[in-house]
């Protein structure tokens, strides 16, 4: 009987203690929840646009407003050169220096016909003073005052031309100190010191600072629905950035371009941050909609604010099952002023994350706004 009694309270003992823990844990999982509950990220969440509509996307590049390759007129060894790539210079700096030995040779020499062309003029004008005088005094013929007449003019034109000589031995001296036509940036150097200059042969590269626009063309199919001054969006991919610019300026002539026409768009000086002539940019110009120009319905459209760039992956977060963020990789198309398309990863009824209230990575729990 006495046994009985030790295992009835025994096993009473052994449920209390598993009410006991069962009761815990219930307790802990609901705490658990709780936490998860409180600490998930606020998201917004949206759809793709499937029914945008798009200007006329055109590509370019992004290059100064002014641009000058510096070379020279003359042949010789480049016997300096001032400045390296990226150094900033103003107008008028000397940039590089040529051997110049043989045209001041040929300066020295136009220095001395001068001086025996001035000898020779003094001299001939003293005999034409002469014989004018004496002409008028009828001591002189008229054929000698003639003849002497033809010299004076021949010594003065002599020495008019030892002058202009010397003049355009000086203009060439002036080719073998090259100087900066305005004030920028050195962007390309083609030769080092040592080398041989060629006349009309680059050395240096010099890009005008602060001062940007994208150049790109247009087919000749699409030239007339753009006009000057019309705005336009840039795209540029390299640093993740849209610019809002306008046309400058539209080239009338394709004869060069194999039927693309030139079109030149400004970037404000408050945009230029971060940029760099040569980057690759796209431009959307709004034009009227046409049959070509009208966005498929079947293009899925989101922000280029979603996008996660990692390495040279692209991807934006979506909302899994079980609530949480989850990292969907894509492949991206054409950019269209704050929008870029979705060509693959991505349905066009799937929701996706646009903004976070605090740092998203997969797992995550989030909470729908």
């Amino acid at each position: 009987m006495k046994q009985y009694i030790h295992k009835n309270r025994a096993l009473q003992l052994f449920t209390a203690i598993g009410l006991l823990m069962l009761s815990a844990c219930s307790s802990n999982e609901k705490k658990d929840t709780q936490t998860g509950a409180d600490t998930a990220v606020l998201v917004t969440v949206s759809q793709p646009l499937t029914d945008a509509k798009q200007g006329l996307i055109v590509s370019g590049q992004v290059e100064a407003s002014q641009m000058a390759n510096i070379s020279t007129r003359v042949m010789g060894y480049i016997t300096r050169i001032n400045v390296k790539v990226g150094d900033r210079v103003n107008k008028g700096q000397l940039l590089a220096t040529i051997s110049n030995d043989d045209i001041l040779a040929k300066r020295a020499q136009a220095d001395a016909m001068i001086s025996q062309a001035e000898v020779g003029f003094k001299n001939a004008q003293k005999d034409y003073d002469r014989f004018t005088a004496l002409y008028k005094q009828q001591s002189a013929t008229a054929k000698e005052l003639d003849n002497i007449t033809l010299q004076y003019q021949s010594a003065k034109s002599g020495l008019e031309a030892a002058r202009q000589q010397r003049n355009e031995v000086t203009a060439m001296l002036r080719y073998t100190n090259l100087t900066a036509p305005f004030a920028g940036t050195v962007t390309q150097k083609m030769m080092d010191a040592g080398s041989m200059a060629n006349p009309g042969m680059p050395l240096l590269t010099i890009e005008q600072s602060g001062s940007y626009q994208v150049s790109a063309s247009v087919p000749e199919s699409e030239i007339s629905l753009i006009k000057e001054g019309a705005p336009v969006t840039i795209n540029i991919d390299a640093i993740h950035k849209v610019i809002n610019g306008k046309i400058a300026q539209i080239n009338q002539s394709s004869e060069n371009s194999g039927g693309q026409y030139m079109i030149k768009v400004n970037i404000p000086d408050d945009e230029k941050q971060g940029l760099f002539g040569g980057m690759y940019a796209n431009a959307v110009i709004p034009v009227k909609q046409t049959a070509q120009l009208v966005n498929a319905n079947n293009q899925v459209m989101v922000p280029v604010s979603a996008i996660e760039y990692k390495d040279q992956l692209t991807g934006l977060y979506t909302i899994g099952s079980n609530h949480t963020a989850l990292l969907r990789w894509v492949r991206l198309g054409r950019i269209q002023g704050n929008q870029v398309e979705v060509l693959s990863g991505l349905a066009a009824n799937e929701q996706f994350i646009v903004s976070a209230e605090g740092r998203l990575y997969n797992g995550i729990a989030v909470k729908i706004k």
